[in-house]
């Protein structure tokens, strides 16, 4: 079942879900204040990742309640190498003021030696960075925009099962053409829109505190057209629409349920088989480099393996067009949380 959402409020008096389903636009409002669950487990964040077949940063800005979080992560693909750097916050709760849509609103933050500004102009996203102490000293800053024209995206809102005030609303913004400076231990290096492409991750929600999720996402160019996917599960409750499309050229084409078949040990020893339900996709995802963190304080834990590297394959599209390609730089993760 694929069930599209209508316009309104995502929640309801008691908190719980209006409706559950998926939609190509921010078509329900979220508003924090009408959550009925415990500020420890309310969970918002802002995500980007941008990629070239060199190089691809990951800018991350979240308020998991109890724990604030602002990351910079740096990976060199034709090196295999990647590495992270953060800066938390004690007990936010709320205070580092998320926007309640993706669409609307800026951040400023800056924590330790971190700075991270994500700012909205007409028709692109802003997005500034500094933090000299990156890599031990070497620094990472710089300036990327991100043109967004009026495109399809996804959006999913599900529920979590024997958890009423429980949720998660999600919205997902690829190929992102990405233009701008990075500079990495003084030495500057140039994102082309032409062959850099972003993705935003916007999450806001109740989430229970065991899971396990699996995402992958990759934008790129098709010959000379636009082409993306979102694909992933472990998000509560997807029964009623899964988060899974193909986007080309602007416009969003809805997959069923997708699985990714891993390799055993390390996700990066061997290639990944990602598969649908409904035959719309089949491809082989290549690994390069594991973009891997893991933080364990008892009860406090997360393992994430965002992998990156090539996808190639077939998919078809909404009108029956097949698609095939290769060497289409992305990631795909597996992350387990308990938090």
């Amino acid at each position: 079942m694929q069930h599209r959402m209508g316009t309104g409020d995502l929640l309801d008096g008691q908190g719980h879900l209006i409706e559950r389903g998926w939609a190509s636009a921010e078509v329900r409002r979220y508003d924090r204040r009408a959550i009925r669950a415990s500020g420890w487990r309310i969970k918002e964040w802002d995500y980007y990742c941008i990629t070239t077949d060199r190089h691809a940063l990951a800018l991350t800005l979240a308020d998991n309640g109890y724990l604030g979080f602002l990351g910079l992560s740096w990976m060199d693909l034709e090196a295999g190498t990647a590495v992270n750097h953060g800066a938390v916050r004690p007990f936010p709760f709320g205070k580092m003021a998320l926007p309640a849509s993706a669409d609307s609103g800026d951040i400023d933050q800056r924590q330790g030696d971190i700075h991270l500004s994500f700012r909205l102009e007409p028709g692109a996203r802003l997005l500034s960075f500094d933090a000299p102490g990156f890599g031990d000293g070497a620094g990472l800053s710089g300036t990327i925009r991100l043109a967004q024209p009026v495109e399809d995206r996804m959006v999913i809102a599900t529920p979590f099962p024997g958890a009423p005030c429980a949720f998660y609303y999600n919205q997902k913004i690829n190929c992102m053409a990405a233009s701008g400076e990075v500079v990495l231990a003084g030495r500057p290096i140039r994102f082309e829109p032409e062959s850099a492409f972003a993705v935003l991750d916007w999450g806001r929600g109740v989430w229970t505190y065991d899971n396990t999720w699996y995402w992958a996402s990759a934008s790129g160019l098709l010959g000379q057209r636009r082409f993306g996917f979102n694909l992933g599960y472990g998000f509560g409750d997807t029964s009623a629409a899964s988060e899974n499309m193909l986007f080309l050229d602007g416009r969003a084409h809805k997959l069923d349920q997708v699985a990714f078949h891993m390799p055993e040990g390390r996700p990066d020893s061997a290639p990944w088989q990602i598969t649908s339900n409904d035959g719309r996709l089949d491809m082989r995802f290549d690994p390069i480099v594991d973009r891997f963190d893991k933080v364990d304080l008892g009860l406090l834990r997360t393992v994430q393996h965002q992998v990156f590297g090539r996808f190639s394959g077939k998919a078809i599209a909404d009108d029956g067009e097949v698609l095939e390609f290769a060497g289409l730089t992305g990631f795909a993760e597996k992350v387990h949380n308990r938090w």
